[in-house]
């Protein structure tokens, strides 16, 4: 009778071993509940392209920044840029985890017990010479159990959240053609500033001497004091100028540095020009915009989007199905280490939805109308696309004829602005017309600065539109 005591209580330890273990319900509920279908990436702000992560610390030395310098520091340290890799990373993660829902579990628990067991719980109780409490005694066990979901519901979620990875990795490449667009624009316009207060330093000297030529005429009594007075107000209209663009250059600069990340303080020069290069051949508008659907990354992951929620859709609906389970445990227990004996369990279920109480219905619903969101954008990208290729060429066509016409104005005007200053040292006429002259120079001046920061803004806009690799952008400006 003694003898079989233990063998009651190792019963009693088995199916108490077996009500802790994982249960074929509970697996087949973590197949039956895919995440939530993906939402679409969150477009990059101008604040966040404008923005950086600051590397380095500042020099007392001015360096030299060209526009390839300028580009590739940006790559590195936008904050747009980085906020982006980020989310790649988010949706690899999810991912990685719709993954590791269809993919089978193994996991193992060594564990040593002191129990105390009511035999009469069980039913053992009135029986002669076996009493209804056993122990307390202590219980060694070592288990490994594996767990295996099989529904469709979980195949889908997985490949949804792959495409959403995808979308993302093609959203960061298109947030990088943007920021070099950016840059680009940006260093272009601090070229122009600094164009410009060149071109005010040259008119204030020009001022200057008309002030000093009116001053010696005003002197020897040959020029009126209006003569002097109209050449001292035009000197120091010239200087505000001068004083005007050089503010606007600084600040050109400023955030220029602030969307590369250059140390906070640090000084540096522009060293390229990018003077006005003409296109090497015409280009074709319909070529282009047929270019653009074919290269443009943020198109391509607007169908990743739209194959991502299609996937979550199926995913919603296949909770539905049937779905099925398999667990299975191994291991060795015994009331000591020198006693151990090999016990088992296997088995495999499965789970038929009946009455979801509207949690399915829920589910499709939510991913259906998150299917049509992600269609209705990529229809609107894709007209935006077109608008966007569209009023670049406008723009380039348009651009290139004013760098041309502006040119010519500037040869006029100062052509102009030399024969009145002859006329007026000559004391043919008075400095009004020379004061006339200079004004219009200085807008003629100003006018093909404008048009030919317009003209290589438009050629990079023109190169972003289209879609091509972040080289090709910077080469359409520079025509290297």
């Amino acid at each position: 009778m003694r003898s079989y005591i233990p063998s009651c209580v190792l019963f009693c330890v088995s199916a108490y071993a077996q009500t802790v273990g994982p249960t074929a319900s509970g697996a087949e509920a973590r197949a039956q509940a895919p995440a939530p279908p993906p939402a679409a990436a969150a477009p990059r702000t101008p604040f966040q392209f404008s923005g950086s992560v600051p590397a380095g610390m500042a020099t007392n030395a001015t360096i030299d920044l060209t526009l390839a310098d300028a580009v590739s520091r940006a790559l590195k340290y936008n904050l747009g840029l980085i906020e982006g890799g980020q989310d790649v990373r988010l949706t690899r993660a999810e991912r990685l985890q719709a993954l590791s829902q269809i993919l089978p579990s193994v996991n193992a628990r060594p564990s040593v017990a002191e129990q105390q067991v009511n035999l009469a719980a069980f039913g053992f109780s009135g029986f002669p010479g076996i009493p209804s409490v056993v122990g307390p005694f202590k219980v060694v066990d070592a288990r490994a159990f594996f767990t295996e979901t099989i529904g469709l519901a979980g195949v889908r979620a997985w490949q949804s959240r792959q495409h959403a990875a995808r979308a993302a990795e093609l959203s960061l490449r298109d947030a990088r053609d943007e920021v070099v667009l950016i840059v680009i624009q940006l260093y272009l316009q601090a070229v122009a500033g600094s164009a410009r207060i060149e071109a005010a330093r040259a008119q204030v000297q020009t001022a200057q001497e008309l002030f000093r030529t009116a001053s010696d005429q005003r002197s020897a009594g040959v020029a009126p004091a209006i003569d002097v007075l109209r050449a001292q107000v035009e000197l120091q209209s010239r200087q505000q100028q001068q004083i005007f663009y050089e503010g606007e250059f600084e600040k050109q600069k400023l955030a220029l540095a602030r969307a590369i990340g250059l140390p906070t303080g640090q000084a540096f020069r522009l060293v390229e020009t990018v003077p006005y290069t003409p296109l090497p051949a015409a280009v074709d508008l319909n070529a282009a915009i047929a270019d653009a659907y074919r290269q443009r990354a943020d198109l391509q992951a607007a169908e990743a989007s739209v194959r991502a929620a299609e996937l979550a859709l199926s995913s919603a609906r296949a909770q539905r199905y049937p779905s099925g389970a398999i667990n299975a445990d191994y291991g060795a227990n015994g009331l000591h280490f020198d006693q151990l004996h090999g016990s088992f369990t296997v088995s495999a279920g499965v789970s038929i939805p009946i009455i979801q109480s509207g949690r399915i219905r829920a589910a499709v619903e939510l991913a259906s109308a998150q299917l049509e969101q992600r269609r209705a954008e990529r229809d609107n990208l894709r007209g935006q696309i077109d608008a966007e290729v569209r009023n670049a060429f406008v723009d380039l066509q348009s651009a290139a004829r004013q760098v041309e016409v502006a040119r010519s104005n500037v040869d006029l005007a100062t052509q102009t602005l030399t024969q009145s200053r002859d006329r007026f040292s000559a004391g043919v006429a008075n400095n009004l017309e020379v004061v006339q002259a200079q004004e219009a120079l200085a807008a003629a001046n100003d006018n093909y600065i404008s048009a030919l920061y317009a003209f290589n803004s438009a050629k990079a806009a023109l190169a972003r539109a289209r879609g091509v690799s972040e080289e090709e952008i910077t080469k359409a400006v520079t025509g290297r």
